[in-house]
């Protein structure tokens, strides 16, 4: 018997729910104490320091449900990692006004080259199977850490791989919030959630002045500008392009240059595209439609708006989870992106090696001046690429 249409799309309304979660949920997990250590280097006060969450929580919101409204293509935005770490150190010393100076100029420098057209340019340079080779490298090691998570808990992750697998079985469009629900039971039920350390409280937002010191804007910001298109957005056009959305890059790096420049002031250091949760919300369980998976993007949003409003409180929330949860549904959810990435990349015989190089580069790690990974496997890529192009006859 056929699903009738209502309970499908109620079906598939509950899927984009839950990928937009899952999406914020690793996000946040994953890298927010590293964004606590740069706020802390740059000397930030208990009220500074929830700002930046506030305004990193609303710009992300805003950007993800706008650019996915306007574009009809799941794009999801996230913080700077990458960035945050960088300033981890370079912050050091730094009074906090001269900070958020040099915020205002790593995103005045996105916003020039998301409207000017040149990162466009850039992009039309990556093959797909490049692209989907360096996503594969990207999301690998969440894949792995799933199954890794199992020496640490083997109850809950077991439960979590069994109950993931029986839904992909029978109940394939529940298979991860069904996944997630079975790890936050065991997780209570055990007491590996530490609920006793959330403090509920809204955030508030505080202007900070800033000043344009030329040090700190050529030693954090310039570098800020750079670390950031390249190991965040480069990627994150990436994993749209892998993914068949042809959206253009303009517009979408502009408006998230944009977004860094009104809300630096108050501590968002950096507004970029997301690449590890985006591919969540492009997965198949989020939407067997891609033309639909941009609902997902915009759940997500929704979340990242919860998450500003009250800022280090939900950050706490998250943080509260055991590590072993958010390894194995961030693996588990990406399982299939991972697959057909690999697919996609190692199609076509031809461009075999590169793919394969990229792929391998992208998941050995590799940091060299400060810039992740991903830009050297999409790199060395498309320098194989051109290499092995077969000649024009004569």
């Amino acid at each position: 018997m056929s699903e009738s249409p209502s309970r499908a799309a109620r079906n598939q309304h509950f899927s984009h729910i839950s990928a937009g979660f899952i999406a914020v949920l690793v996000g946040y997990t994953s890298s927010a104490a590293v964004v606590f250590q740069a706020a802390n280097a740059a000397g930030a006060t208990p009220g500074q320091l929830s700002s930046w969450l506030w305004a990193l929580g609303i710009g992300m919101g805003l950007s993800c449900i706008g650019l996915s409204l306007a574009t009809r293509s799941p794009v999801l935005t996230a913080w700077s990692t990458p960035g945050a770490a960088l300033l981890a150190t370079s912050l050091v010393g730094v009074p906090m006004a001269e900070a958020i100076g040099a915020f205002m100029l790593a995103s005045a420098l996105m916003t020039i080259a998301g409207v000017s057209g040149g990162f466009e340019r850039i992009m039309r340079c990556i093959p797909n199977a490049v692209a989907a080779a360096m996503l594969a490298g990207v999301l690998l090691r969440f894949g792995t850490s799933a199954f890794g998570a199992l020496a640490a808990d083997k109850l809950l992750v077991a439960l979590m791989i069994a109950t993931f697998f029986a839904a992909r079985r029978w109940l394939p469009r529940y298979a991860v919030p069904l996944t997630l629900l079975a790890g936050l039971a065991v997780a209570f039920a055990g007491g590996a959630v530490r609920m006793d350390q959330v403090r509920w409280q809204l955030a508030a937002p505080v202007w900070t002045m800033p000043v344009f010191s030329p040090a700190a804007m050529v030693g954090v910001g310039v570098p800020l500008f750079i670390v950031t298109l390249a190991s965040q957005n480069l990627p994150g056009l990436a994993v749209l392009r892998a993914n068949g959305y042809q959206t253009p890059a303009a517009p979408l790096i502009g408006w998230t240059g944009l977004t860094g420049l009104v809300l630096a002031p108050f501590g968002g250091f950096s507004f970029n595209l997301a690449a590890i949760t985006a591919a969540i919300c492009m997965s198949r369980d989020a939407d067997p439609d891609p033309a639909r998976r941009y609902r997902a993007a915009i759940w997500a949003g929704a979340f990242y708006l919860a998450t500003g409003v009250f800022g280090a409180t939900v950050a706490g929330l998250l943080i509260a989870f055991p590590q072993s949860l958010i390894l194995a549904i961030a693996g588990l959810a990406l399982l299939s992106t991972i697959g057909n990435s690999l697919a996609t990349a190692l199609a076509d015989e031809a461009g075999r090696d590169a793919a394969l190089v990229t792929f391998l580069v992208t998941a050995s790690g590799l940091t060299l001046f400060g810039v992740g990974g991903a830009f050297w496997g999409l790199l060395m890529g498309i320098a194989i690429t051109r290499l092995q192009r077969p000649r024009p006859t004569r």
